[in-house]
Formats: C-alpha cells, structure tokens, sequence
C-alpha cells in the first residue's frame, strides 16, 4: 500500500511496460507523472487514466538528454513538492552484429538506458531526501543477466542498470530510500508483435518455463510491490519477472 497522495513518476510510460506500470501504480492511489519523450503519448496515458477517475498528468521528457531530465524534475519539484517514487523504465535497443555494432548506436543506447537512469535517479532522491523515504524501482532486462545475439548495446546496458541498481541502494539506504530492478523476460508488446518474427517467438517461448511470453501487467505488478511500504527492507536486488526464463537450463531431452 501507498500513502495517499504519493507521487510517482514512470519514465517511458507512453505505451507498454510504462503505460502498464502507470496504471497499475495509479490504481494504488498515487498521482502519477506519465512522462515519455512521445508527448502526445504521454498525455494519452494520463488522459486514460484520469477518465477511470484516477489522478494523472503528462510529462515530455527525453531521459537521453541532461537538460530535459533537469528541466522534468525542476516542473515536478515547482507542481508537487515531491517525488515519493522513481521509475525507470525508459529504454531502448536495437539489434546489430557485433563485428558491425554502430558506436553512434552504441553511445545512443548508454545515454538512454544508464546515464538517464542515473540522473533521473538523482534527481528524484534529492526530492526524497527531505521526507526520508522513497523507492526508486528500475526496469532492467533478463538480457542483463544473459547474453543474446546482436544486444551488444543493450544487454550490456542493462548489466550495468543492475549494478547501478545496487550502487544507489547502498548509497541511499541511509535516507530512507531503497533501490530495486525488476529484470523482464519477454513482454507480449505491440512492438514486440511487430518487429519479432514468428521464429524468433518460438523459440523464445520454447526456453520459458512458464510457456508463454509475459504480460506488461505482470511487470506491473511487481513494481507496484516494490514501490510499498510492505517492501521497506527490501534494497539492492533485481528480480527476474521472466516465468521461469533464467532458472532454466536444458528442457529437451
């Protein structure tokens, strides 16, 4: 549970993960802050949830950029007064050969899914810091933990969102603030429907114990705990959202 009028913030929550994580956090009755680089898709998502009745805005930002992160938190700061809860789900991936990975592509990837995760992180713990407690809750990837073909960029980017997961634990336990991952596996998407050949799913789901892909609802779900009083001593972790994906070795035989 949340304390009444806990703000929450949720990078990237134009669609998806973001949008699901949105919604569900708003249904435990915090205000949240929709914010995407896709402005209009920001405001799509507040719109739905202010017609259920439930507190939302939007927020244009693009985690890519200082600027904009500070910009973000300065309105957010000059609105509320406060940022109870930080999600970092903002990210992005493409996939090349290793021999052939675009350094361009490369640094696009780190700026996004690391820096802009450490300085949203920094921006939401100083407005956490004067109350004393705050959750700051990062969507890494099961590619952080296991290596795919062609995620040079973004596997790597997402091992580093676990250790920095850790790093800001450790460094802001003593405020009050704890620091967790969630590490997704496959998420049953628009996008992944789109860009993710019938062949790729298969095999995909044929490593998953679970036998299915994920739902952005489930990894809803496990933010919305992470995010609670009820989590106050848990720090520093990442958890596996990925229905079985990383415990599993060898299924066929």
């Amino acid at each position: 549970m949340t304390e009444s009028g806990t703000v929450a913030l949720v990078t990237g929550a134009g669609a998806g993960i973001g949008a699901a994580i949105a919604t569900r956090l708003a249904h435990d009755g915090c205000v949240v802050i929709a914010a995407d680089i896709n402005e209009p898709a920001a405001a799509e998502t507040a719109k739905r949830l202010l017609d259920q009745g439930l507190q939302a805005s939007a927020l244009q930002m693009d985690v890519g950029n200082a600027a904009s992160i500070a910009a973000g938190f300065a309105s957010v700061a000059k609105r509320h007064e406060r940022c109870d809860i930080l999600v970092n789900n903002a990210g992005v991936g493409r996939g090349f050969p290793f021999l052939e990975y675009p350094l361009e592509d490369w640094q696009r990837t780190m700026a996004i899914n690391v820096t802009g995760t450490l300085l949203c992180g920094q921006h939401a713990a100083r407005l956490m810091k004067p109350r004393g407690w705050g959750r700051i809750v990062n969507v890494a990837s099961a590619s952080g933990f296991r290596a795919s073909l062609a995620r040079t960029a973004y596997g790597t980017s997402k091992a580093a969102v676990i250790g920095l997961t850790r790093q800001m634990a450790v460094e802001l336990a003593p405020l009050g603030i704890t620091a967790n991952a969630i590490a997704p596996g496959p998420v049953d998407t628009p996008m992944t429907r789109e860009f993710q050949s019938p062949v790729m799913r298969s095999n995909l789901i044929r490593g998953i114990p679970a036998g299915r892909y994920g739902t952005p609802e489930e990894r809803g779900a496990m933010v919305s705990f992470r995010a609670s009083d009820d989590a106050a001593y848990v720090t520093g972790h990442t958890f596996p959202v990925d229905g079985g994906l990383r415990a599993a070795g060898v299924r066929e035989s």
